[in-house]
């Protein structure tokens, strides 16, 4: 059965994951290192692992697996899970595929290299919009029905 794997520490869309996981009727776990209100609904488990680099992530990538779907930014972690047969998508609603994964990953290597060279190169995301919002209900309501297949 398909489940649904959220990297919880600073996700925007926890209560779209729900909304969606509770309509299709798909356990969610949302996992962070803490200070996270957990759910009411008991299709929804709430997971605090301890204080650490990747512990979520780690935690996510030892149980995820094939067609179940990991909600995340973190590209070292999508490499992973989608290794192992895990459909992943982004909080904007970008799907991370075997197809494009290795760009993610390049990017990214690239983006920390530039800004270890030069201190004063800062920025980061863009703000979160209702149209990433929307992107991703959009995309976690396809992916959801894709991994039922």
């Amino acid at each position: 059965m398909t489940r649904i794997y959220v990297d919880a520490d600073a996700c925007p869309v926890k209560a779209e994951v729900e909304r969606v996981a509770v309509r299709h009727g798909l356990c969610v776990y949302i996992v962070s290192n803490g200070g996270i209100r957990p759910s009411a609904h008991p299709l929804v488990q709430t997971i605090t692992v301890d204080q650490g680099a990747d512990v979520a992530d780690m935690w996510i990538a030892e149980r995820a697996g094939a067609n179940d779907i990991v909600v995340t930014g973190d590209i070292p972690l999508a490499a992973k899970v989608v290794a192992q047969g895990a459909l992943v998508i982004k909080h904007n609603g970008e799907a991370l595929t075997e197809r494009n994964i290795g760009d993610a990953l390049a990017t990214r290597d690239l983006m920390q290299d530039l800004r270890a060279a030069d201190p004063f190169r800062q920025g980061g995301a863009k703000p979160f919009s209702k149209a990433d919002r929307s992107r991703f209900l959009d995309g976690l309501e396809r992916m959801v029905r894709q991994a039922k297949r």
